[in-house]
């Protein structure tokens, strides 16, 4: 879905043989949290974070799908050019990155599972003490319980129940000090708020080195807007 511009892309193909999808399922599959589970027992395949990233690369995605004979779809990715100057690693050789280690607490909120345990280990990996939540108003327990500074909150902007730009807000309103980094595979504008100017937006997929890149620059620089995002 969505018009692309003329170029070169990568077109990757994904088809099952599952049950299917009728017409009004199809036209749903990006909403957030949409699911064709019985209430109570999930909040949706993600599959909005995946679109959001895919149309911030400039991508598009078709979906084409029938009840009983499985769905086809198709990504398309702009292509990257190759400088020929370009030296690439040598097979089996590590890559590694530097980045600033840090020592302050930051808290994680995060509903899907997957997401909080690698942000969790990817920031205690660079030395930070994590406390974590699973949503909003979890946090806003945590954060009110915990007898030490929270230096940093790093939530996710869609979460059911408060989003992270309101949780955000209500975080600074008890904790004045509190720096913000939000992270989202939608477009860059879904943090606009009020009271928000100095929140940062890290975008998914995002590596462990670059997360602790973008907590490190929003705890060690000015009170910024600034957008950091990893392809």
């Amino acid at each position: 879905d969505g018009e692309v511009k003329p170029g070169e892309y990568v077109q990757i193909t994904v088809t099952d043989t599952g049950i299917g999808m009728d017409e009004a399922t199809r036209a749903r599959m990006f909403e957030p949290f949409f699911t064709t589970k019985p209430q109570g027992q999930g909040t949706g395949l993600g599959l909005s974070t995946v679109y959001g990233f895919v149309r911030q690369c400039g991508g598009a995605i078709q979906v084409m799908s029938t009840p009983g004979k499985g769905t086809t779809i198709e990504v398309l990715l702009p292509r990257a050019p190759v400088s020929r100057d370009l030296k690439l690693p040598t097979p089996g050789s590590p890559i590694t990155e530097t980045v600033t280690p840090g020592k302050e607490t930051v808290l994680v909120v995060e509903d899907e599972e997957a997401v909080r345990r690698f942000a969790i280990e990817s920031l205690q990996r660079h030395g930070y003490y994590v406390i974590t939540a699973a949503s909003g108003e979890e946090a806003l327990t945590i954060a009110s319980a915990h007898d030490g500074t929270i230096h940093l909150l790093l939530s996710d902007v869609v979460m059911p129940g408060m989003k992270g730009p309101e949780l955000a807000r209500r975080l600074k309103a008890l904790r004045p000090g509190l720096r913000v980094l939000l992270m989202s595979g939608y477009a860059a504008d879904v943090v606009t708020a009020p009271g928000l100017d100095d929140a940062v937006l890290v975008t998914k997929p995002f590596s462990p080195a670059s997360l602790a890149r973008a907590v490190r620059n929003v705890l060690d620089g000015p009170v910024s807007s600034q957008r950091f995002s990893q392809r």
